[in-house]
């Protein structure tokens, strides 16, 4: 595999030359940038033309992630030419979190064919229910694909998030590559540094991702009684107390929910991913220290089985509540990533409204939110060498 990472300035521009000479159709493009992008596309225009061969994956974020680096109003771009992995690209369009399911299902009939190994998937961020997404794609793929990747971000304004179509920022949308082949060799991790705090409370009333009630109560008026004065900056206040989720029967593995938007009227909390009624909810906290070793725990899970010298692309999907807790500590969190990828590695990423990511068991993926989520892409030498 070759590979270059490169980035794009709002006020200056591309910083390194555009690498036309990896273009191939085993070539993929992964481009992460602001929001603000949405408004002037030209830079993804400029790669879809230095590169037209390649499969170009994108889309808007909470902050660009460049190797050790955080930024914003940039692109920050990874250019990986496979030599012996296989791509195909699968997008579709979005209505609203119901139709969730079903676009799974539709990109993995666009993705199934022989090979397939692993699906890296970039979603709108304010029109899905990432939990049935995930779902209705891995229920319609083999049992072993591994999916990763992330919701589209918006800063902290919940305003508006793309998915890049054609190389034009797109709204409701939602974009995919599968790799296909035996050399592919994929490492995944994930880590959140949270801890829950207060009284469990069970979910006595939701509706996908909606949560009307806890405890017979209506659930934005208990999370405003726990927020107190932070309560009149919701929803963006939330992602410094999101929630954690216990499945009614479930595996036991706490999942971690943020919150995407409220309903006055109607007294609820919408979040990025399921509240399934009958499960335990619970307030969470942290510490950035906590924060911070949770991304060096998410990339040792993620290059196990990796060699140390491998060439690599490194891509890494955090939550933007975890910048906002984090503050001007936030490279911290990246620093100490990257120093557990191989060496000579490539690294991108974004923070996002969601991750996605395989389970630490092995099991199926799911969304994630509040995590550092660490995929790591390379390949075998030879065909004796294990994937």
């Amino acid at each position: 595999m070759r590979l270059k990472t490169l980035r794009y300035q709002k006020d200056a521009g591309w910083l390194d030359p555009l690498p036309s000479e990896l273009d191939s159709p085993s070539t993929l493009v992964l481009a992460f940038g602001a929001s603000e992008f949405a408004d002037a596309p030209a830079p993804f225009a400029q790669l879809a033309a230095a590169l037209p061969d390649a499969l170009l994956l994108g889309c808007s974020t909470s902050g660009e992630i460049a190797g050790t680096q955080v930024h914003d109003a940039s692109i920050s771009v990874a250019v990986a030419r496979f030599e012996h992995t296989a791509l195909r690209h699968a997008a579709t369009a979005v209505r609203d979190a119901q139709d969730s399911w079903a676009a799974g299902a539709r990109l993995a009939r666009q993705l199934l064919a022989p090979g397939l190994r692993a699906v890296f998937l970039l979603s709108d961020g304010l029109h899905v229910n990432g939990t049935p997404l995930v779902a209705g794609l891995a229920q319609n793929l083999p049992q072993g694909v591994a999916i990763c990747g992330g919701l589209a971000g918006d800063g902290s304004r919940f305003q508006r998030t793309w998915v890049l179509v054609d190389a034009l920022p797109t709204q409701q949308r939602i974009s995919a590559v599968g790799f296909y082949g035996e050399r592919l060799r994929l490492g995944h991790g994930h880590d959140g540094g949270w801890s829950d705090f207060g009284p469990e409370r069970r979910i006595t009333r939701a509706d996908g991702n909606v949560l009307y009630e806890l405890d017979g109560k209506p659930a934005l008026d208990l999370y405003k009684a726990y927020l107190g004065d932070r309560a009149a900056g919701l929803p963006g206040t939330a992602l410094l107390f999101p929630l954690s989720l216990k499945r009614e029967g479930g595996s036991g593995e706490t999942l971690v929910r943020t919150i995407l938007g409220i309903d006055e009227e109607r007294r609820s909390l919408t979040f990025a991913g399921d509240m399934p009624q009958g499960s335990v909810a619970r307030l969470m906290r942290t510490r950035n220290d906590h924060l911070i070793d949770s991304a060096g725990l998410a990339v040792a899970r993620a290059t196990q089985g990796i060699g140390a010298t491998s060439a690599a692309l490194v891509v890494s999907v955090s939550c933007v509540g975890r910048r906002l807790v984090l503050g001007e500590r936030t490279e911290e969190e990246v620093e100490t990533m990257v120093e557990g990828a191989p060496c000579g590695a490539g690294h991108v990423g974004f923070y996002s409204y969601g991750e996605i990511a395989p389970a630490l068991a092995g099991g199926s993926s799911d969304l994630h939110n509040q995590t550092m989520t660490v995929t790591v892409f390379s390949e075998a030498a030879d065909e004796g060498q294990p994937a």
